[in-house]
């Protein structure tokens, strides 16, 4: 029997191996998950600078002082100068955000309820906060009085643990549900050429003229996709590290956040990913089996993908705990639990009741399948 298997195992893998829609299935596809991690991560960054970047078109309805200037260019202020008149005419027209007026020594804040005048008040606010402490700095300096015993005459540290970035969190979880998602569509591809393609060139039925029992057939088919499966893995993991190792010198979201995962999450979420290669190579078998052509295997399994990406995403998303029951839902669980291993919360008993039900849907599934190839009417249909 293991020689049968072995056998059958090394024929699918040469024939995978040959075929080039086969490598771009296992080798190309994880090179989209650096553009997706570095990509989101520019998003992202984007996002977070843009409310500085579009609310930030202030008028000042006075000379400012050669500081204020400084003070200005610092903050990234778009200074526009001009009279009361001029800057409101502008403002109604929506060419400005908000503009800033002086009487005497006090400075008014000019603008509306909407959220351009709202965000840019904000930064209006910072700017004169900053000025006002050089003003009170020099003004203590020219009467011989320390300024930093007056201003800091007390000290505000901080002492807060960050349990977790948003952002690192956020692009770590979708960059591994990308993982699952390519080592799906990896699977489909060899999975629907070993069955359904096999059975409409016919060699299928030149292949039961051996002496192999089906069984050996089907193991050693669910084996050669698991290769591919974990292959696809494997490297979208390492480029997925690479992609985090890059982002986090790359962008100031990340500033002071380690997105390189310790190396017991690497080992955890490289199980993860191993174990639902066998799930989903067992799965994707079972169903192209059932073809009757390499199109219509394409078709069923076509579902598969989504089924594969959008629980975990849904998980993640309304942040469900992970528990002992969830941990026995496919597909659920491997993201729940991937989420939880980034986070250094390593339950043993939620990964070990992942691996039993998945093996105990893999077992279940082998056997639908072995009982399928025993079909004639199965297997020779059209």
């Amino acid at each position: 029997m293991k020689s049968n298997v072995i056998n059958i195992l090394k024929k699918e893998l040469r024939e995978m191996f040959r075929d080039k829609k086969s490598l771009a299935m296992m080798l190309i596809i994880p090179f989209m998950i650096p553009l997706l991690v570095i990509g989101m991560s520019a998003l992202f960054e984007y996002q977070t600078n843009g409310i500085k970047a579009t609310y930030n078109r202030i008028g000042f309805a006075y000379e400012a002082t050669s500081i204020e200037e400084e003070i200005i260019k610092e903050l990234g202020i778009f200074g526009v100068k001009g009279t009361e008149e001029e800057l409101k005419s502008q403002f109604d027209e929506g060419k400005i955000d908000a503009y800033i007026t002086k009487k005497e020594n006090t400075y008014i804040i000019n603008g509306d309820d909407s959220e351009n005048t709202t965000v840019a008040s904000r930064l209006i606010e910072t700017y004169f906060n900053t000025y006002k402490e050089y003003l009170q700095s020099t003004y203590l300096e020219n009467n011989d009085v320390n300024s930093e015993e007056i201003l800091n005459i007390i000290t505000l540290d901080k002492n807060i643990e960050m349990t977790e970035n948003f952002f690192a969190n956020y692009i770590t979880v979708y960059a591994f549900l990308f993982i699952i998602m390519a080592i799906t569509i990896s699977a489909t591809y060899p999975a629907t050429d070993a069955t359904a393609g096999e059975k409409e060139r016919g060699t299928l039925e030149t292949l039961l003229t051996f002496p192999i029992k089906s069984k050996d057939i089907i193991v050693g088919k669910f084996l050669s996709v698991t290769v591919s499966s974990i292959v696809t893995g494997l490297l979208s993991l390492i480029l997925m590290i690479i992609a985090l190792l890059v982002s986090e010198n790359m962008f100031e979201i990340y500033e002071g956040v380690n997105l390189m995962l310790p190396i017991t999450s690497l080992i955890f979420a490289l199980l993860v990913i191993v174990v639902y290669s066998f799930l989903i190579s067992g799965l994707c078998i079972a169903v192209a089996s059932k073809s009757a052509t390499f199109k219509s295997a394409q078709s069923a399994l076509t579902p598969l993908t989504f089924i594969s990406f959008f629980p975990g995403m849904i998980a993640f998303m309304i942040k469900i705990k992970t528990n002992v029951v969830l941990s026995f839902v496919p597909f659920l669980n491997f993201t729940m639990l991937f989420t939880d291993i980034t986070n250094g919360n390593v339950e043993y008993i939620n990964i070990i009741a992942m691996i039993i039900s998945t093996f105990i849907i893999i077992a279940v599934v082998l056997n639908i399948i072995i009982r399928q190839y025993k079909s004639e009417k199965v297997l020779f249909s059209r």
